[in-house]
This record gives C-alpha cells, sequence and structure tokens, in this order.
C-alpha cells in the first residue's frame, strides 16, 4: 500500500538536543555574515555571465513540449479512467511527490526543466506558429497586459494548491485533480490567447513562475539556442520584480510552512479551540475545522510577507537612503533561496521514501493490475535513510539555504551602494530576517515530530 503522507519520521536517536541545532544554525549564519563583510569586498553575481557551451538541437524544443503535452493528458487520462483509489492511481503521486515536491530541487540543479515540458506553452507556441508559418500572419494579442496587475494572477496559486493539498477533502481524488488540471490548462491558454503567450507566461503562468524562480538558482541556463553555464545564484539578479512578485515567493514559503506547523501540537492547541467557535455558530465539526485551517494558512503566509517586511522596515529605520517599497524588490531575490531551502527541509523524507513508489505506479498507472515496465510490483526501501540522517539533511539544507540568501543579499548591497561598509550596515536587518527564517524552519521540522 503506498501511502500519501509526508513529514518527518522519528528522531529520538538523535546525539544531540533539537535546541542546539538552533543556536549552531545561528552561530553559523553569523559567522557566514561576518565572512562576507570581510572576504566579498566587490558584487560576484550581479556581474556574472553565463558561458555558453552546447547549441541545443532545433528539435528538442518541440519534442520536449510534445512529451510535456502527451504526459498531461496521460495523467488526466488515469485521473478520470482509472481507479479512484488515491494510492493506486498514478495522478495524485505524480502531482505531489514529483512535481510539487521533487521538480524545485530539479530545477535548481539542472535549470527550468518545466519551461521546457510546459504543455501549454508547447500549445501555445505551437499555435503561434501555425500562425506565423501557415496562415501568413502575425500573432497578435487581444490586449495588451495590463503593467499594474504584475504577477497577481499567478499569485492565487500557492494558497490555491495549499488548500489543495492540506485542507480540502477532496485533495487527492485522482477524478477532481485531473478536472483541475483541464481548468488550469483552459486559464493559460484563454491568457495567452488574451495577452499573449510570452507575456502570459511570464507573468500568469503560476506553475512557469513558481518553478522559473528555482531554475534561477541553478548553474546551468539557455541563452539563444545554447546550454550554458554561469555562477550559481547569479541567476537571481535577473529576475523581474513587478507588482506582487514579492508577495507570490512569501506566500510560496507560506504554504510550506504552514505544511509543517499543521502537523504539531501548537497549532492543534490553537485550531481546536477556534474550530469549536464555529461549531457554535451554527457549523459542522468538518467545515468549522476547515475554515479554521484556511485561516490558519493564510495567516502563516501574512505572517512570512511580516516578517520579510519587517527586515525592510528595520533597514529603514537605519537612515538607509532608499524607500521601503524600492528596499523590499531590490532584496526579494534573497528569499528564493529559502523557499528552495523550506521545499527541500519539509519534503526530503517525503521525496526519498514515495519518490520510490513513483516506479509501480507508473508501470501501472490506472491501478487496474498492468505492468508496463515490469516494475509494478517494486516496493518502497524506508532503511535506506536512518531517522537522523533525514534529520541533518533537513538542518542542512535549511541552513546552507539561508547562508545562500545572506550571499544573494551582500552582493545585492554591493551592487547598491558599491561601498562594502554601507552595504555591511544595510545587511544587518538581513541577518536577523535570515536567523529568524531559519530557526522557524527548524522549529516546523520538530512540529511535524510531534
Amino acid at each position: 500500500m503506498i501511502v500519501l503522507a509526508h513529514g518527518l519520521s522519528g528522531r529520538s536517536d538523535l546525539p544531540i538536543p533539537d535546541w542546539l541545532f538552533g543556536w549552531a544554525a545561528a552561530l553559523v549564519l553569523a559567522v557566514s555574515f561576518f565572512a562576507f563583510a570581510a572576504l566579498w569586498q566587490q558584487p560576484k553575481l550581479e556581474t556574472a555571465r553565463a558561458t555558453a557551451r552546447l547549441r541545443i538541437p532545433v528539435l528538442l524544443g518541440p519534442l520536449c513540449g510534445g512529451t510535456g503535452v502527451l504526459l498531461f493528458a496521460g495523467l488526466v487520462y488515469a485521473g478520470f479512467a482509472g481507479t479512484q483509489v488515491e494510492s493506486l492511481n498514478v495522478l495524485p503521486s505524480f502531482l505531489y511527490v514529483f512535481v510539487w515536491s521533487a521538480l524545485p530541487l530539479i530545477c535548481a540543479l539542472l535549470g527550468d526543466v518545466f519551461r521546457a515540458f510546459n504543455p501549454w506553452a508547447a500549445v501555445g507556441r505551437f499555435s503561434r506558429w501555425v500562425q506565423r508559418r501557415v496562415l501568413r500572419r502575425r500573432p497578435e494579442a487581444f490586449f495588451d497586459y495590463p503593467e499594474r496587475l504584475g504577477c497577481w494572477p499567478a499569485v492565487v496559486f500557492p494558497l490555491m494548491f495549499g488548500y489543495l493539498e492540506l485542507i480540502s477533502p477532496h485533495g487527492r481524488d485522482p477524478s477532481v485533480l485531473a478536472a483541475l488540471m483541464l481548468a488550469y490548462a483552459a486559464v493559460q491558454l484563454a491568457g495567452m490567447s488574451l495577452f499573449g503567450v510570452d507575456r502570459w507566461l511570464e507573468r500568469g503562468d503560476a506553475f512557469g513562475v513558481y518553478f522559473a524562480f528555482f531554475a534561477k538558482l541553478a548553474p546551468l541556463t539557455v541563452v539563444g539556442c545554447r546550454l550554458a553555464t554561469r555562477l550559481p545564484l547569479s541567476g537571481l539578479t535577473d529576475v523581474t520584480w513587478v507588482h506582487g512578485t514579492v508577495f507570490f515567493v512569501c506566500a510560496a514559503i507560506g504554504v510550506t510552512a504552514f505544511d509543517g506547523a499543521a502537523e504539531g501540537g501548537l497549532w492543534q492547541s490553537i485550531a481546536e479551540p477556534l474550530a469549536s467557535v464555529g461549531s457554535d455558530l451554527g457549523m459542522s465539526v468538518v467545515t468549522s475545522g476547515r475554515v479554521v485551517e484556511t485561516l490558519g494558512l493564510i495567516a502563516m503566509v501574512l505572517l512570512i510577507a511580516g516578517f520579510y517586511r519587517l527586515g525592510v522596515e528595520g533597514m529603514v529605520s537605519s537612515h538607509i537612503d532608499k524607500p521601503a517599497r524600492e528596499l523590499s524588490r531590490i532584496f526579494a531575490p534573497s528569499l528564493v533561496p529559502i523557499m528552495l531551502a523550506y521545499v527541500i527541509a519539509h519534503y526530503f523524507s517525503f521525496i526519498a521514501f514515495q519518490g520510490q513508489a513513483l516506479w509501480p505506479l507508473l508501470s501501472d498507472p490506472l491501478g487496474d493490475g498492468s505492468d508496463l515496465f515490469g516494475t509494478a510490483g517494486a516496493g518502497v526501501d524506508y532503511g535506506w535513510l536512518s531517522s537522523a540522517e533525514i534529520w541533518y539533511a533537513q538542518v542542512a539544507a535549511l541552513v546552507l539555504g539561508h547562508a545562500a540568501g545572506l550571499a544573494v543579499a551582500h552582493d545585492k548591497a554591493l551592487a547598491v551602494w558599491g561601498k562594502a561598509g554601507d552595504a555591511v550596515r544595510s545587511q544587518l536587518w538581513m541577518l536577523v530576517v535570515m536567523v529568524g527564517f531559519t530557526n522557524l524552519g527548524l522549529w516546523l521540522l520538530s512540529q511535524a515530530n510531534q
């Protein structure tokens, strides 16, 4: 039986107490901060340039796009035609284990893999090609995309996906997921038709925006028609921060954070009294519980955004000669390594164990007893990683991710102010933010084990 659950396995065998990890993480970040101040005197990420290495075959793009369309169609078919037992149908596992949990790490290592296989992008680009080459007319958008709208259409996605994964009673029903996939694809096709393919993919395709952030961390990218290498993290200097972009990143972090907090005793002690209030107002117990969880999800997102804003206001109070809104956008790239750190820390054990369950499911995608690749009988090896090894990997991801965030912020400060002293002074509050985020992440991991 394949169980769609995630979190952290027991950590009773750890040789040192949890609180010591928090102090050690704070110390590592403090040492990193002062090391950057002493040794990193000139911008490195801002001045880094990608180096083209290999020419990408012209047919590779259409081939990847066509593969993405076929995979999307196959998953939708499995959702509707396959068994509705979620643990036996390939769709829920593929969506939550591979797409939501593992693909961010893949993009952070290899670049924007999702963009290459994006099914609705492939359809939109094919439609544009037909208009140019077959119909001999220039494809034009019906409307200019409103700049004030920024990427707010995409911001809805982390909240909706968080509700679907964590709160909705139908979040793992194969047929429901298949229907939602079709609805999302329809919205994307409509958006590309109205505002143009490229503009909508940059601002309105939430999946595309989400995975593109992780791809900015990667040492690989595409320049023209060539595969190129670059300094890791330097891709963050190319992000265009429009209206809603900062909140999008905070929302993505907040959803993962709430996923961890919801597994702990503290949240339960808060949620149960609030749910009883809803019951007193006439709601059913189930409905009241879902309302409270939804409010908790929103509150966590606002908490993350507020905590980052606190760091920005701290910089303003330190006589930094920039308005808060501008500082918020300038240093927002430092949040992206944190976003990846939270994903790895929270979903590491989920990927390590439930990722193995994808092999039998891919061999029997409909759950009807077929064995397409001879792996339908494969099991999950829960012994290849100990609970202590999982914990160390998660802590390492948090510390390294936040140290990377400090590095990005420090480099950006050097590029903006030029003088190392001014850059360091501006980043004292960012150090506080990073230490706070790290300890929040460690606390969330400890909550998952209660």
